[in-house]
């Protein structure tokens, strides 16, 4: 029998969110009152903004859950009650759309983003020059490349490609450490755990604590592709209404501020 629960980590990250949008209000509202949004770890500054604008202009509940996209796919597969889903590939929307998990009709492309090196602000490297052969070696040193996990986390499966397509993979692939999210990957380079790290472009943009030093060509990786839908037989006025949202100019400065292309 499937599981009908989220995991610790989501429902503690859930309470969490209902008691900072409720706070001063004297109320506390159950889930089952709010919009709920799964949505890819690298898009948690930008949807939670756009979360509080979507309650401000509609007096609806939005209630987020961020992880990385297989984590969230599969908890909506067993039953979590989301109601819209952002993924931060094509393969975890694929992977629900093909068990009809998703509303037809409901899903597009929203957002495109970049891959690309950090390392602490500190770091004495300045530039990596990102080329066919190049050398990692020498920049991780005897500790670890931190990047997400390439056997699901969107971001780690897109730098695997580049890096297999660079030839470079090969040689590094001992030396990953294998973050749950991108967000984890991001945070063992800010606190200087690994010297060197492989994240989007959007979650270096967001963090004084690293730099970033080079970016994969485009060419090197399929497209990076945000696609949203709402969860099979979730659709209703306030599901459609956030959608709208997403996909109106407002959201599209705020995706911008935080360093997505907007499809």
């Amino acid at each position: 029998m499937k599981q009908k629960f989220l995991s610790r980590s989501a429902v503690a990250g859930a309470l969490a969110t209902i008691l900072v949008l409720t706070a001063g209000t004297g109320l506390v509202w159950a889930a089952s009152d709010a919009v709920t949004v799964f949505a890819a770890a690298s898009t948690t500054n930008a949807v939670t903004e756009i979360g509080a604008l979507f309650s401000q202009r509609n007096e609806e509940r939005f209630l987020p859950s961020f992880a990385s996209s297989s984590t969230l796919a599969k908890q909506i597969d067993n039953g979590a009650p989301a109601d819209i889903y952002i993924s931060a590939n094509k393969k975890w929307m694929d992977y629900l759309e093909e068990k009809k998990m998703i509303e037809p009709g409901t899903r597009i492309d929203l957002l495109s983003n970049r891959i690309v090196l950090i390392v602490p602000a500190g770091s004495s490297v300045d530039h990596i020059a990102i080329a066919p052969g190049f050398d990692l070696l020498p920049f991780i040193g005897d500790s670890r490349l931190s990047m997400g996990d390439p056997d699901h986390v969107p971001a780690g499966i897109y730098g695997k490609q580049a890096l297999e397509s660079l030839g470079v993979w090969a040689a590094v692939e001992s030396h990953v450490a294998r973050a749950k999210d991108v967000r984890a990957a991001l945070a063992l380079v800010e606190q200087g755990e690994a010297p060197l790290g492989l994240v989007y472009a959007t979650d270096a943009a967001i963090s004084k604590k690293v730099r970033v030093v080079g970016t994969f060509p485009e060419t090197s990786h399929p497209p990076i592709v945000y696609p949203v839908a709402i969860v099979a037989g979730k659709q209703s006025p306030a599901t459609d209404r956030f959608m709208a949202l997403l996909q109106s100019p407002e959201a599209k400065s705020i995706f911008e501020k935080y360093g997505f292309a907007v499809r």
